[in-house]
């Protein structure tokens, strides 16, 4: 197994071929879907053909940036994912941060948990200057372990969402740290 991070109650490793019934049990409960796809199941084989060698093909990057399998420490027990990426026409030195929890993880403190070890380890480490992350206006929950990570809302927008999610039409919100913010935090200035 090899290990990214740890944390007092999570370990974030590489996810191996292994994991595909983790990600096909994620991806097929309608609650964790439901802001994502409406809730709609995930096909096994598109599971196991596309998106886990997706997952993986960021272990091929030299900069350490990509898709952790998130376990509770203590049972071993898959929780979810965390990723943290250089997102789509991102300028250097800006990454985003994203989870998918298990419902049974819902709640826990784990999505904050992880989210802060990573933004501490790449403004600390790996030269990150800029974390932006973002969800439905709606999903509150999310947007809840976005602010606890120390992320500040920085705009709601519109954009084209596929039909059948839950109130899309309410928009879109991006939130954002930048390395100086998170040094002030860390001053307690």
């Amino acid at each position: 197994m090899h290990i990214i991070l740890e944390t007092e109650r999570l370990v974030l490793r590489r996810f191996t071929e292994d994991d595909l019934d983790h990600l096909v049990e994620l991806d097929n409960d309608p609650e964790v879907m439901r802001y994502l796809n409406g809730g709609r199941p995930v096909a096994r084989d598109l599971i196991r053909d596309v998106t886990l060698p997706r997952l993986m093909s960021y272990y091929e990057r030299p900069d350490g940036f990509g898709f952790w399998a998130a376990e509770e420490k203590p049972t071993g027990e898959f929780i979810g994912w965390f990723h943290f990426r250089p997102g789509k026409n991102a300028p250097p030195g800006e990454l985003e941060l994203g989870y998918r929890l298990r419902k049974a993880a819902w709640g826990k403190g784990y999505g904050t948990e992880g989210s802060r070890a990573l933004i501490d380890r790449g403004f600390a480490e790996q030269g990150v200057e800029r974390v932006t992350a973002g969800t439905l206006a709606v999903n509150t929950g999310s947007r809840r372990v976005m602010e606890k990570a120390g992320l500040t809302h920085v705009r709601t927008y519109f954009d084209d969402w596929p039909e059948g999610i839950v109130r899309s039409e309410e928009g879109l919100v991006e939130y954002a740290l930048t390395r100086a913010e998170w040094e002030a935090n860390r001053s307690g200035l």
